[in-house]
Order: C-alpha cells, then sequence, then structure tokens
C-alpha cells in the first residue's frame, strides 16, 4: 500500500497524504486532483478501491500512424502530458501494417466509452481514404480533434501548422540562395497537407510537373523520389517531412554530389535529432508544443459540455536554417 501510494504521488505530484485522501473518499482534495489521481492508477495498473470502481476512468484515444516519424512521439508527448494534467487518462493506439488498424481502434475505444479521441495522422488527411469510422463518432457525438488537416462535412474542430507558409518560407530561401530549379517531394497524390503544400508553392514560382515527386512518408520513399528529381536538373528540395529530406540527402550521396554544396534540402516537422545529421537539416518547424496545448484545450471544453467552432485553427511555422542549404551551384 505505501509503495502504492508512492508510484501515484510522485506520478501526479502531489503528497501521499492527498493520494490517501482520494482513495478512502475523504474531503479536502479539488475534482481536478482526485481525477488525476484516479487516472495514474489505471496507468500504473492498479486496482482501484471498491467504493471508487463504479466511476469510469476518463479516457481519452490518442491514435497516430505510426511511431518511427519522431513527429509522431512528440505530438504524443505534449498531448499526453496536457490530458494527465486534466486528469484525462491518454490511451496510445498507434496503428500496424497488417494489424489493427484505424477503424479497429475506434470501435475499441468506442467499447471502452471513451470521453474524446485526438487523431493525428490518420485516414482524415487522404482524400480518397475510407472514412466511416469518424462518421460514427459523429453520429455518436464523442468529441474529436483533428490534428493537421480537416474532414469539413463533420464539424470536427481541427488544429494544423499552416502548409502554405511553410512552402513560402522554404522557397524563399532557395530563391534567396539562387536556385531556380526547385522541386518538392510530396506524399500520396490523396493527401491533402500535401495537396496544400502543392498549390502554394505553384503560387509562388515556376513549378513544372516533372519537378514534383510523389513519395511514401520514409526514407526509402524520399531517395526513390529524390533520384528521379536529380536526374531533371533540381538542385533544391522541398520536403514534406524530414524522412523524406533525408532520403534525398541520402540519393544525392549516392549519386556523388555533395549537400548542400551541389544540392540543398529542406525538411518539414524540425523532428527530433534533426540539428544531428550531416549536414544538419534544414527545416521548417511546426510549433508542436502550441499546437499539442490547443488540442486539448479544444477537446476539454467538449468534454466539459463546451461549445467550439467546427473550424481548423492555423499554427504559423518556423524555418530553421542549418547545414543542408547554400548558394546554387554555378552553372
Amino acid at each position: 500500500m505505501t509503495r502504492r501510494l508512492a508510484e501515484v504521488a510522485k506520478k501526479v505530484g502531489v503528497s501521499e497524504a492527498t493520494v490517501s485522501r482520494v482513495l478512502n473518499s475523504k474531503p479536502g482534495v479539488s475534482e481536478a486532483t482526485r481525477q488525476a489521481v484516479l487516472s495514474a492508477l489505471d496507468v500504473l495498473g492498479y486496482e482501484r478501491p471498491t467504493q471508487l470502481r463504479g466511476e469510469r476512468a476518463r479516457l481519452v484515444g490518442l491514435v497516430l500512424p505510426e511511431l518511427q516519424n519522431p513527429i509522431f512521439p512528440a505530438f504524443a508527448e505534449v498531448i499526453g502530458g496536457a490530458l494527465a494534467q486534466l486528469g484525462l487518462t491518454p490511451v496510445l493506439c498507434t496503428q500496424t501494417k497488417g494489424g489493427v488498424s484505424e477503424a479497429d481502434y475506434v470501435n475499441l475505444l468506442l467499447q471502452q466509452q471513451v470521453s474524446g479521441v485526438v487523431f493525428a495522422g490518420g485516414l482524415y488527411a487522404q482524400a480518397d481514404a475510407p472514412h466511416g469510422h469518424y462518421e460514427r463518432l459523429a453520429e455518436r457525438n464523442i468529441p474529436v480533434v483533428l490534428v493537421n488537416a480537416s474532414i469539413e462535412h463533420l464539424g470536427f474542430p481541427g488544429v494544423s501548422c499552416d502548409d502554405a507558409v511553410a512552402v513560402e518560407q522554404a522557397w524563399r530561401h532557395l530563391a534567396s540562395l539562387g536556385h531556380e530549379r526547385i522541386g518538392l517531394v510530396l506524399g500520396p497524390g490523396d493527401h491533402l497537407p500535401s495537396r496544400r503544400k502543392l498549390a502554394a508553392a505553384r503560387s509562388l514560382g515556376d513549378l513544372p510537373d516533372e519537378h514534383v515527386a510523389r513519395a511514401m512518408f520514409s526514407i526509402e520513399g524520399g531517395h526513390a523520389a529524390a533520384s528521379r528529381l536529380i536526374d531533371r536538373g533540381v538542385t533544391g528540395f522541398i520536403c514534406a517531412s524530414d524522412p523524406l529530406a533525408l532520403g534525398v540527402v541520402r540519393a544525392a550521396r549516392r549519386k556523388g554530389l555533395d549537400v548542400p554544396e551541389r544540392i540543398s534540402v529542406v525538411g518539414y516537422d524540425d523532428s527530433a535529432l534533426m540539428n544531428c545529421t550531416e549536414p544538419p537539416l534544414t527545416t521548417v518547424r511546426q510549433p508542436i508544443e502550441a499546437m499539442g496545448r490547443a488540442v486539448v484545450e479544444l477537446l476539454n471544453t467538449q468534454i466539459s459540455g463546451g461549445s467550439v467552432a467546427a473550424e481548423e485553427l492555423l499554427f504559423e511555422p518556423e524555418l530553421v536554417v542549418r547545414g543542408s542549404t547554400a548558394q546554387a551551384p554555378r552553372q
């Protein structure tokens, strides 16, 4: 019992006496602290006292497509921490290839009677993907927040990094360095953030179709796409993710071209360790901390019975210039 009190107190950041008061249903504890203690019991795997078992934990599903791309663990850390501070228990749901799908997770979360769901990088960002499981959530009035895309007809609020501003920052940076043949390495054709990036780039300057390549979001995808664009004379690359950008760097090196002397590369996200690559990656940083807290605020307002606008909040990114971009090579 003493060990349990100590672990729960440490998890919540309160005294063991406060935890004891909650477990024994004693007065003198705020509702937020009480919920945080109960959530900590669930997270640490302890059974609730008998008199408290009738209260369902306030669970929130956090559905991510993967954890290999560092941007998703970063969002999970911020969102999960902010949820826990409100006494909400985050339930991490990561899709696996050939395993549990996003729709399967939604079914499981509905069975657990979750208080809300946050989606980051899910099928809602693909126009041609099935969206039936989102419609089920809407029909049951489950609070939902989407990150970095939206489904307009379902009325879910969203929190996104402004793709148009991100591309503008990257494009103007490369152009200022003298790059005239700028290319884009984007996600699949139905990927909505990639569509936004493409539209923004076309509004900024000359972008032939042969200077746009589609790829899966991975280093290998970026490598394959960049190989084609390098052969077409592209010297400045704007990528839809940091792993894609690292694939461009690898493709250039395989062709014997130095980065940044011959090829300049701009990533997107500024995920973990991008300042430790060789060369350190110039990238457009998503404001993860601010976005994650906005996500939780929108979700908690809905859970608490309040109303939020069915709109997408756009957060401005920041260009972080490092060593993967330089003056365009002389012809």
